[in-house]
């Protein structure tokens, strides 16, 4: 049994002293839970638990059935979202989270304040619309980029299946959102490996994550079959969902690295990083252990994520180049690698032109110039023809 469960969940058990898992919610019955935790299945679960919705077990075949509420009028922004949602493949706590937000957008009214977005027809939406729903329904950058980036996977669903031909929320400019995850430092991964000593599934992830630059998705399913000869290859799971041109990310296993699988006794084949019961981390299962695993070392700041980030800055500022890291990272244009490259060749460069910021010392005439600096007002010397040679 994990040892953080999610919000709302909590250990049950009967007479025999078996173990069973609620979902409680003020005002609502409890929610048996079945899936095994730190499962993507159990992470599904939680999510129709908590929105009050029936949980369809892979092992059961779902009963078809039309969206919730009432049929909206066809071509409404409603009637899209009620699409999307009975027909889209994607995950179940995936789409649990799109829907939220779309039907937040039915309901919300436009800025003249006369009618709901979900009424309106979703054929006449433009960037300037969805532009202004981002910035309605949201104030945190990070949120307001999401709105978009969701009505956009709505639309690029549609544009797929036949539904419509145009995405409104295509090339829809980034707002800054801060720097996002937190880029270890040196001393914090020395101050991690303290707590967490050779053996341990902690040192384990530190070092596959920093020495790999894996994401968390992919570091949730690399194991020995990736390993051949002493390289390490593997296709990242955001670049097989990429339009873009699939790439494989081919690298060598550092000792270091090496070292720290062959301690580890407690791993999996298939995949390095297990749990408790022996069974594949999911990727939400994954990062919620290391978020334990740095609570626990006193590192409130950093994520596994994070480590991927401080990989390209030591990278970056060891002399790797765009191309260097887009090999290392998996990266498919430098749209991220410049922003690790650019930050190192500014620090170079500052650490070469600092003694600029010196004030210039005058000279004194008594003591002879130091060699190869002329004295002022006298002729440059000529080079012989020794030196000329």
């Amino acid at each position: 049994m994990p040892k953080e469960l999610p919000k709302g969940v909590s250990v049950d058990r009967d007479r025999h002293g078996n173990v069973r898992l609620y979902f409680r919610a003020p005002g609502r019955p409890k929610v048996r839970l079945h899936e095994i935790p730190d499962t993507d299945e159990f992470d599904a679960e939680v999510a129709c638990a908590r929105l009050g919705i029936e949980y369809q077990r892979k092992d059961r075949t779902p009963e078809p059935e039309l969206p919730k509420g009432k049929p909206a009028p066809d071509g409404t922004f409603l009637w899209l979202v009620q699409q999307y949602k009975a027909r889209s493949t994607i995950s179940a706590a995936l789409m649990v989270k799109r829907a939220r937000l779309l039907e937040e957008i039915c309901e919300s009214v436009t800025a003249k304040g006369k009618k709901k977005r979900g009424t309106l027809p979703f054929v006449g939406m433009t960037r300037k619309h969805v532009i202004e729903i981002r910035d309605q329904i949201r104030k945190d950058p990070g949120a307001r980029n999401e709105v978009a980036k969701i009505i956009s996977a709505m639309f690029g669903w549609a544009i797929e299946v036949g539904i419509t031909e145009i995405n409104p929320a295509l090339r829809i400019k980034r707002l800054h959102s801060g720097d996002g995850f937190h880029t270890w430092t040196v001393e914090e991964v020395e101050k991690f490996e303290e707590r967490h000593g050779p053996g341990t599934k902690a040192r384990l992830a530190l070092h596959l994550g920093l020495f790999t630059g894996l994401r968390r998705e992919d570091l949730a399913i690399v194991g020995r079959q990736h390993i051949k000869d002493g390289w390490l290859s593997i296709r990242p799971t955001k670049n097989k969902r990429s339009k873009k041109e699939a790439v494989n990310v081919d690298l060598p296993i550092l000792p270091i690295l090496q070292k720290t699988i062959e301690e580890t006794t407690e791993k999996g084949e298939l995949t390095f990083l297990v749990t408790e019961f022996k069974k594949p981390f999911s990727v939400a299962g994954l990062g919620n252990k290391m978020r334990q695993w740095c609570d626990e070392a006193g590192l409130p700041d950093c994520s596994l994520h994070g480590l991927r980030k401080a990989g390209a800055s030591i990278a970056a500022e060891n002399g790797a180049t765009d191309e260097d890291l887009m090999a290392i990272f998996g990266w498919v244009t430098k749209a991220q690698t410049t922003l690790y490259t650019k930050k190192a060749r500014r620090k170079r460069i500052a650490g070469r032109a600092v003694h600029t910021l010196l004030r210039e010392q005058k000279m004194d005439k008594t003591v002879p110039p130091p060699k190869g600096v002329q004295k002022s007002g006298t002729k440059p010397a000529k080079l012989s023809n020794k030196n000329n040679a």
